[in-house]
């Protein structure tokens, strides 16, 4: 059988900000046009106004490197200037994007891919070479994303990463310039869910040899096969994309300009909103009732998670009762409706309610139900918890992101902490977002909030998270039996089956107090009217600028 599948100052000092960035406008009008996956463009709105769109983040990208960007905003950007086999669609379904065919052989393990014909925006064809040199690379330099193959299926890259095989064993080889062989260790449903993902992206094989370990640190330094080109990256500062005339779809870019800058404090971002100088905005709570009942609000909804990491080789955050307590001693409600203000909800569990369902159509917290407990079970644990490690008080650190939103948290998790669990005390300790990752990554920290967004809405995306020595585990969470049933969920074929082991382990997750989970994620988003079809994913990557449009200005 064969299988194919087709971002309170004054005016002035905020333009003074903007232009500190020396990010330009464009005027420049694309000719209305549909492409492959595109959408028709407004023949007269699009066609008279200037397709700039002009955004904010509040950290910096870390990396144009697809081997070493592993902070969402780098991935959003590499996700919108390159481009894998797959890509996501308008609806956030895969589709085909850097490959033009994809067969499966009848037992689903080979698959072969047939190159598009397309170039780097350098004007090199990408040839299959590139996606094996960049796939093998992965192993050959870092190994940081090597789970991912593993995940894949993707065959030896368990043995790469346990050091019984060398990365040139790795289950891809180009076979001629417009062929791609992906060879599976077992069947792989989620394949083109992977294969979306900046891990799988191909590079020029040619630039990174020539540049070594200056590829990817400057913008000038990567070349692109996706919709945009990064034209300028300016550090802690911000960056532009312009629209990749080299790009195979490109009459389905409407968009010629895109401006990110960097802006940490919410009250400018609101204050360049406000003055035009920027056309879409994420606000906190502090905002949220000033923009409601603007028709230019909106509650976009993610899959994303927020959560607190504990460090368990810490003296008392080793002890479940001690972790047990915090989780229970946090009004989740409050934080969410409260603090966060955004549309969030509170969790009480690791998968969120937006997973995908069991095969017999049940919701994954309809079956599994929610872990909770009352403020009198968290304080008998911590009591408990005390007695255990032989202490009559304990001081732990909570490190946040510098973000308005980290900041806040933190703040209430102290006051409903100390509040609640007698004889705790928390301090804060404020991070620049890449340090903070830093330090989760060392495990040098006592408390870390944390946040999430899964590859996909599948369950096992957030489970893997915990397996022992995971890339994404980062707190020294480690059980036999959770490894083992998520290492078996990852290669049951019956799904009935692969649905229960998944359950069960989330049970023993929260059995074992691994983690606290505080809130599902959404954003409270305010956009200018003249901003057409901005698209926002649930999970990985969080927009798609492809068709992205300005109608009306």
């Amino acid at each position: 059988m064969q299988g194919k599948k087709k971002l309170t100052l004054l005016a002035a000092a905020c333009a003074l900000m903007l232009s500190a960035c020396n990010f330009t406008g464009s005027s420049s009008t694309p000719a209305p046009a549909t492409g492959e996956t595109g959408t028709e463009a407004n023949t007269e709105t699009a066609a008279t106004s200037p397709q700039v769109l002009n955004l904010v983040e509040t950290s910096d990208i870390s990396s144009l490197d697809v081997m070493t960007a592993h902070d969402s905003y780098s991935n959003n950007v590499l996700s919108n200037a390159m481009e894998g086999l797959y890509g996501l669609d308008k609806q956030g379904q895969p589709v085909l994007t850097g490959a033009s065919e994809h067969k499966v052989s009848e037992d689903g393990l080979t698959h072969t891919f047939t190159i598009r014909d397309s170039v780097w925006s350098n004007g090199d064809p990408v040839k299959a070479s590139d996606y094996e040199f960049a796939w093998k690379r992965t192993f050959r330099e870092t190994g940081y994303y090597g789970y991912m193959f593993s995940n894949a299926k993707i065959l030896n890259a368990d043995r790469i990463a346990k050091g019984e095989a060398t990365p040139d064993e790795l289950g891809v080889k180009a076979e001629d310039d417009k062929t791609l062989v992906v060879t599976l260790s077992a069947p792989s449903p989620l394949l083109p869910s992977y294969l979306m993902f900046t891990p799988f992206f191909p590079v020029n094989e040619k630039l990174v040899t020539e540049l070594g370990d200056k590829y990817g640190l400057e913008a000038n330094q990567v070349v692109y096969n996706g919709p945009f080109v990064v034209e300028e990256w300016k550090h802690e500062q911000g960056w532009k994309l312009t629209k990749n005339d080299q790009y195979w779809d490109k009459d389905a870019v409407q968009i010629e300009e895109i401006n990110v800058f960097v802006v940490k404090e919410e009250s400018t971002a609101v204050n360049l909103f406000d003055t035009g100088k920027v056309d879409r905005i994420k606000i906190s709570s502090a905002y949220v009732d000033q923009y409601k009942n603007d028709p230019a609000y909106s509650i976009e909804n993610r899959g994303g998670l927020g959560f607190l990491r504990f460090n368990h080789g810490h003296e008392a955050l080793s002890n479940k009762n001690i972790r047990k307590a915090i989780d229970l001693a946090i009004d989740k409600q409050g934080l969410a409706d409260i603090v966060i203000n955004n549309g969030s909800s509170p969790t009480y569990f690791l998968v969120p309610k937006s997973a995908s369902p069991s095969p017999g159509g049940k919701n994954f917290r309809e079956i599994n139900g929610d872990f909770t407990g009352t403020a009198e079970d968290a304080k008998a644990a911590f009591q408990q918890g005390l007695s255990e490690i032989g202490a009559s008080t304990v001081s732990l650190n909570i490190l946040a992101a510098d973000t308005t939103e980290s900041k806040s948290i933190a703040e209430y998790l102290k006051n409903q902490l100390e509040t609640n669990l007698e004889g705790l005390e928390i301090k804060i300790s404020v991070q620049p977002l890449q340090r903070r990752l830093e330090l989760e990554k060392a495990i040098d920290y006592d408390i870390s909030i944390s946040t999430y967004v899964p590859l996909n809405s599948d369950p096992i995306s957030y489970l893997e998270m915990f397996e022992t020595d995971g890339n994404f585990n980062r707190m020294g969470y480690s059980n036999p039996r959770y490894d083992e049933l998520v290492t078996q969920a990852k290669a049951e074929l019956d799904m009935e089956k692969r649905y229960d082991l998944m359950l069960e382990a989330e049970k023993i997750l929260f059995e074992d107090a691994a983690i606290a989970p505080l809130y599902q994620s959404a954003d409270s988003i305010v956009q200018k009217p003249y901003v057409k079809d901005f698209v926002s994913y649930p999970a990985m990557p969080q927009h798609g600028y492809k068709w992205v449009k300005i109608e009306g200005k």
